[in-house]
């Protein structure tokens, strides 16, 4: 005779059993380039007069900036190369021409060597000018090197006072070079003028401006800062789309970087072969002030000018970021002969951002372009066949799963029921 331990062992086994079947994998997809080099970050640090200002929990500015700083040394990731640069450590005086160029590498960007970061980190003192400007230039400068990911964070409790050198038009330098270096920055009890002109840095380069009044606040963004440098990232490529399809780069699948002018057309060109698809999205910044209503577009033409599909967005108001994005499949030939012909795409990216008035209109608006050709709707291989991808196994065997578990389930109650009618 069965007994009841059995039945409830073998029960167990069959919905293991199933439950392994469900969670054995289907193929590992495919990760993001990573690059093998380190990524680095440099700590910019303003270690002008202001810092001297006791309004942070009791303490000075500079004070609650050190307290952050050895606690973001501990917290520092192995694989991270950090670095700290000051601004306004070294000149006193009021030669605005001397203290517009106080700028130093504290700590060189390299491997961390966490006791001597902090010696180095003591010994700073509040003294003089805020050349945040000339202080970005040489903290790039400080990065150059490798192809691992590259930040810059900057603190600061006060505007520039070294223009005309705009940091702000520093930042859209640094950021038209597609080298990939994000800034992000942090204001220190901020007023009106120093958030506008951080939160403008940051955007330039598709940072991040945060708003900081209390120690705890501020270690914890710089320790968020850099553990995001330590993500896999995907580096851009620099690419210069042309003014029409003929003269257009050539892309294959990846992420890349332009420039693009207001109210211009940039083209690009991309081989799709039958039973491939093409997947593309752009997206373009407002890295400055513009006029409302505006619109981002992505079109893709054939070679003779037809027009195959079109991604629109458009928008009014304060924005950061618009996007587009389209599909086009390339179907099967029928013609052996033509079956390996690639069919040239032509890609057009439009926008309809205006400058606002008084606003610099070069360099270009920053973009950034995002080209996929994979399998096509009629390929097994395809994720998105079936709309839920492979998506549909999973939910095959949960059904199944569901019909045998209930069936048992509903076996082992009549047989304990016609057992307790026998007792």
């Amino acid at each position: 005779m069965i007994t009841r331990q059995r039945l409830a062992a073998g029960a167990c086994v069959l919905l293991a059993a199933l439950t392994a079947g469900i969670a054995l994998p289907t193929g590992a997809a495919a990760g993001e380039p990573t690059g093998d080099d380190a990524p680095k970050v440099n700590l910019v640090l303003d270690v002008s007069g202001s810092m001297r200002a006791r309004d942070i929990d009791g303490q000075t500015r500079m004070a609650a900036a050190k307290q952050a700083f050895n606690e973001v040394l501990d917290a520092t990731p192995e694989e991270v190369q950090l670095g700290i640069r000051t601004l306004g450590a070294d000149y006193p005086g009021d030669n605005r021409k001397t203290g517009c160029k106080d700028t130093a590498q504290l700590y060189p960007v390299g491997p961390l060597d966490r006791t001597e970061a902090k010696t180095a980190v003591a010994t700073l003192s509040p003294t003089g000018w805020t050349p945040i400007g000339p202080a970005l230039l040489a903290a790039a400068d400080d990065l150059e090197g490798g192809e691992g990911s590259r930040r810059i964070v900057l603190i600061s409790d006060g505007e520039d006072t070294c223009a005309p050198l705009d940091p702000c038009e520093v930042a859209r330098e640094i950021a038209a070079k597609g080298i990939g270096l994000t800034i992000d920055t942090l204001g220190l009890v901020p007023n009106t003028k120093m958030r506008q002109q951080l939160s403008c840095i940051a955007e330039a380069t598709g940072g991040t401006y945060t708003s900081v009044e209390h120690t705890e606040e501020l270690t914890d963004k710089v320790n968020q800062l850099v553990d995001r440098a330590a993500d896999p990232v995907v580096t851009p490529v620099a690419v210069e789309g042309a003014g029409a399809c003929a003269q257009a780069p050539t892309l294959k699948s990846g992420l890349y970087t332009d420039r693009e002018e207001f109210g211009q057309h940039r083209w690009y060109r991309v081989d799709v072969a039958p039973g491939k698809e093409l997947r593309a999205s752009v997206s373009v910044a407002a890295d400055r002030r513009v006029n409302q209503d505006y619109g981002v577009s992505l079109r893709a033409v054939t070679a003779s000018g037809r027009e195959i599909v079109r991604g629109e967005s458009t928008g009014s108001g304060r924005t950061d970021v618009m996007s587009a994005g389209l599909r086009y499949p390339k179907a099967e030939s029928d013609d052996d002969s033509d079956e390996d012909t690639a069919e040239v795409v032509c890609l057009q990216v439009a926008n309809s951002f205006s400058a606002a008035s008084g606003v610099k209109t070069t360099p270009g608006l920053p973009l950034e372009l995002t080209v996929d050709v994979v399998d096509g709707p009629g390929s097994s291989d395809d994720v998105a066949s079936f709309g839920l991808g492979r998506g549909w196994w999973l939910l095959g065997a949960l059904v199944i799963t569901g019909f045998l578990a209930g069936v048992l389930w509903g076996w082992i109650s009549r047989w304990r029921i016609a057992v307790w009618r026998t007792n």
